[in-house]
């Protein structure tokens, strides 16, 4: 069923910070001190200890990538499609990218990263804040979120050490002024976050489908010590990559790893 419009938008406020830690960090001790507001955008010029998937770090130099946390309510979103969140956000950034790499190369690598060819442009950490109701019924409550995203912009060169990484300077030759773009970004944010409200996330899936990374070709996997090659077909609404390989099998996220 449709949900009722999203009560915020993303970027009012927008608070712009020099250099922090992780401005998922930053966003979340907002919420536990009362002070978030739904939409409020945090950016900050320079990040030391972003936070990434797996508990890996995600620094970024001064003004050379997009540092972004946003804060939302989920309203009446289920906690049960969490997912529908992370593939409005992968949209988003999908869209942005392709906008200036061009859409015939930039996907959506499961669960959201996003890339450019077979390298990554940008990555995304949503983090959750969940409660217990305090009624007899004990019912899980979703009460924020936090949507952290990452984006390389101005960065020259990369490390020896992440040699599938890509930022849009290499990818155009131009350089780019960070604060109007992470306004861009907040603005697209804001139109797929108003889908994800307004409409069946149904429809947000097969758009995520569409512009899935090596979607119907082969890819190498690895599980523990086990690597093989499968076929990509699709993700569900539940955030599992289903494959082919003699026998169709479903993973979910953090069950395997990418061998690129």
């Amino acid at each position: 069923m449709p949900q009722h419009p999203a009560p915020f938008t993303i970027g009012i406020p927008f608070i712009e910070l020099p250099v922090i830690e992780s401005t998922n960090n930053y966003a979340m001790a907002m919420v536990h001190e009362g002070l978030a507001q739904p939409g409020m955008a945090i950016m900050a010029h320079e990040q030391t200890a972003g936070k990434g998937q797996r508990g890996k770090n995600w620094e970024s130099g001064r003004n050379q990538n997009i540092n972004l946390s946003v804060i939302i309510k989920p309203g009446e979103l289920l906690i049960a499609n969490q997912f529908a969140l992370s593939i409005a956000t992968a949209l988003s950034v999908y869209q942005f990218i392709a906008k200036y790499a061009g859409a015939d190369e930039t996907r959506i690598k499961w669960p959201n990263d996003i890339y450019w060819r077979d390298r990554k442009a940008a990555g995304i950490l949503i983090d959750n804040v969940l409660s217990q109701s305090s009624d007899k019924n004990n019912v899980t409550i979703w009460k924020w979120s936090v949507i952290g995203t990452g984006i390389n912009i101005n960065t020259p060169t990369f490390p020896s050490n992440l040699p599938h990484a890509i930022s849009l300077k290499q990818i155009t030759g131009d350089h780019y002024d960070i604060t109007a773009l992470t306004h861009e970004l907040c603005n697209i944010l804001d139109e797929y976050l108003h889908l994800l409200f307004e409409q069946n996330s149904s429809t947000l899936l097969d758009l995520y489908n569409k512009v899935l990374y090596k979607k119907d070709e082969p890819v190498k996997l690895k599980k523990n010590n086990r690597v093989f090659e499968v076929l990509v077909k699709h993700v569900n609404a539940k955030g599992q990559l289903i494959v082919q390989h003699g026998m169709e099998e479903i993973f979910n996220h953090g069950e395997v790893e990418w061998l690129l």
